[in-house]
């Protein structure tokens, strides 16, 4: 997959923005204001996207390219390789179920004015 297929994929969902509040190569996208997934833009070979714990541990003893999240919550984040043996259309999944999970945490009101 390339940056701007995921860009465009992660961009296309209901309440996502982006931007560099880290450094000027790390592109953060967040849904109504809440993280769900990270990315260096410039050594553009991995993701970190929020996950399930009881399915991080499934996920990080089934593929070698996901592994415990980089500079993040290690329960609750993964970093996803891109050049591993995650396919890309697992790493749609997993960029959807980020989403999900962060859309599913924000207050009620939130979802219901802003159904997915």
């Amino acid at each position: 997959m390339f940056l701007d297929d995921l860009r465009n994929h992660c961009i296309g969902k209901i309440g996502v923005t982006e931007g560099f509040p880290f450094d000027q190569k790390t592109l953060v996208f967040k849904v109504f204001g809440k993280m769900f997934a990270l990315v260096d833009v410039d050594d553009f070979d991995a993701i970190n996207l929020k996950c399930a714990p009881e399915k991080s541990i499934e996920l990080r003893e089934s593929f070698h390219g996901v592994q415990p999240g980089y500079h993040m919550n290690k329960t609750h984040w993964n970093s996803v390789y891109l050049n591993e043996d995650v396919s890309d259309q697992l790493l749609v999944e997993l960029i959807d179920h980020s989403y999900e999970l962060v859309y599913a945490s924000l207050p009620k009101k939130v979802r219901n004015e802003n159904p997915i």
